[in-house]
């Protein structure tokens, strides 16, 4: 979820200070805590259908649904509504914890880069702000660190969102806690945090996002009179179209390497198998299937979760 700019609310850090010091106020972290509960909630809501029809394009062949609605329409005539939102318990209960690492740790690689790199500050001097490459630079390795919980959170959503039996029992999941049992039990905790590399590659690219976050947030209040809330709101989402444009490609190789069987089945030992798997299935419009509905999803589901932060942020008493 893009970092919310606003108030008192928003972690220190996370957003520049003018041109000049100023003093910090710290929020009671119980408040972030409880707040992205209900982001995640807000996210997934709106997201996961979206997401699901994403995961699908991305791992079936191409003549296993026609588009985006074939494949939507298939799903709810053979799953119904329930279908659409399968694998979205992990990444539900994963959210809670990944916007606090995220946006945590995002705040202390803004400020950490500001005060020894970019701007190093003597005394008497203002504080200027972070440029973009700094902003770029501190989203990376932000996605870097979230990518040690995020990575198995999206390999069990992964393998629950390709099971596509409508009855329970003919599924090898019954749900997220016995694929984390099963995953576990039989390949160890290297199964669990199978294709980490692939998502530490995709994080890589938060690098346009928060870049580009910092970039449409300095246009709008240059250009216009919007509001703090709407100023984040659109930049938001904005700059998360930005990131999917350019990661995508990477997000494909990535799921097929996680609903990749695992033990001697095997079929992508190493990222560039699974690359030039898609690449002889389809060319290169294969690193581009299920990309609509992920558009689509990006700036909703994004300004839905900034809308449920702010809110409880601000219901709750500081």
């Amino acid at each position: 979820m893009p970092a919310t700019a606003v108030k008192s609310e928003v972690p220190p850090g996370l957003v520049d200070a003018p041109e000049r010091s100023r003093p910090e106020k710290s929020p009671k972290n119980y408040r972030g805590f409880v707040a992205g509960v209900f982001s995640g909630i807000a996210k997934l809501s709106v997201g996961h259908p979206f997401d699901t029809i994403k995961v699908r394009l991305q791992t079936t062949d191409k003549s296993h649904f026609r588009g985006p609605l074939d494949c939507l329409l298939q799903t709810l005539k053979n799953e119904g509504v329930k279908g659409i939102y399968k694998g979205a318990t992990p990444p539900l209960v994963g959210w809670m914890f990944m916007d606090s690492i995220m946006l945590g740790s995002l705040s202390v690689y803004r400020r950490v880069l500001n005060d020894n790199i970019f701007n190093p500050r003597r005394v008497g001097d203002e504080q200027k702000r972070l440029p973009v490459i700094g902003h770029a630079m501190a989203g990376t390795m932000a996605g870097w660190t979230v990518s040690f919980i995020a990575g198995p959170v999206e390999h069990i959503k992964a393998r629950l969102q390709v099971q596509y039996q409508a009855e329970k029992s003919k599924r090898l999941y019954s749900g997220p806690i016995d694929c984390l049992k099963k995953t576990f039990k039989n390949h160890g905790v290297r199964g669990v945090f199978h294709g980490l590399s692939a998502t530490l590659l995709f994080r890589t690219f938060f690098c346009f996002w928060w870049g580009t976050y910092d970039v449409f947030t300095r246009a709008f209040q240059k250009n216009t009179n919007l509001s703090a809330p709407a100023i984040n709101f659109w930049a938001g989402g904005l700059s998360a179209q930005i990131f999917w444009l350019t990661s995508y490609p990477s997000d494909v190789v990535k799921q097929r390497i996680m609903t990749d069987p695992l033990g001697p089945e095997r079929r992508f030992p190493r990222w560039r198998d699974a690359a030039k798997a898609v690449w002889r299935e389809s060319g290169w419009r294969g690193y581009w299937r299920g990309f609509v509905p992920c558009f689509l999803r990006a700036f909703p589901a994004n300004a839905m979760a900034l809308v449920a932060f702010e809110g409880v942020m601000r219901a709750l008493p500081e």
